[in-house]
């Protein structure tokens, strides 16, 4: 398997993008006005598709970057820590990464939860570091990914749908209550509307850049 530790498309990926949409209770306090909804939006958005970005990045290409490690994690004295916190990571070659622990004791740690990764990936060890050959991939294997990068894009706008689907509701509901004029609903709207088309945007951007660095030979 190709991709890394959260399986992109997986029930797992779509979790994380569909709470992003969720409303806290605190969210509905009738006291919120038209700015406080409008930033609710493009925070719920912004994580969104921080959420999409950050998944991109771990899926595995056909050449060596930093990035392909972005989500692994290493049982570090007990607890789970991002291997770039604990290691630098270099690429001295086009297909190969070096990774050089700051503390030389957890290079045995970092060795099991590379092998434990669904990146597909054989490290090998000298007891001070690890290098990591990246084998190309064929095109059949780029063509899936980018079929998965493109499912998962779809997938994060329309989260990113039903989080202005919720910003709109709030928006009638405040006309309902008297708290706010037509006028205002409906600019309240164009604003919703405006910062959903700006997020779609980053989303075709992403995926479209992802897709090339996938096909590159």
């Amino acid at each position: 398997m190709d991709w890394c530790i959260t399986l992109p498309g997986s029930p797992a990926y779509y979790g994380k993008v569909e709470d992003m949409a969720k409303t806290k209770p605190e969210d509905s306090k009738d006291n919120m006005s038209a700015e406080d909804v409008l930033k609710d939006v493009d925070d719920k958005m912004d994580k969104t598709v921080q959420v999409f970005a950050n998944e991109v990045k771990g899926i595995r290409t056909g050449r060596a970057t930093p990035a392909l490690l972005e989500n692994v994690r290493v049982e570090y004295y007990g607890s789970p820590t991002p291997l770039k916190q604990i290691a630098n990571i270099s690429v001295p070659e086009p297909r190969m990464m070096v990774v050089k622990p700051f503390d030389a004791t957890v290079i045995k740690n970092i060795e099991k939860s590379l092998l434990k990764s669904d990146l597909g990936l054989t490290p090998n060890s000298d007891g001070r570091i690890l290098r990591i050959n990246v084998p190309p991939l064929s095109e059949e294997r780029r063509k899936q990914l980018v079929h998965q990068v493109k499912d998962m894009a779809e997938k994060t706008k329309v989260t990113v749908r039903n989080i202005r689907r919720d910003g709109n509701r709030r928006a009638d509901q405040m006309k309902k209550d008297s708290t706010l004029g037509e006028d205002d609903v409906n600019k309240l709207k164009d604003k919703i509307q405006d910062k959903t088309k700006t997020y779609e945007g980053k989303i075709d951007t992403m995926y479209e850049d992802k897709s090339k660095e996938i096909m590159e030979i």
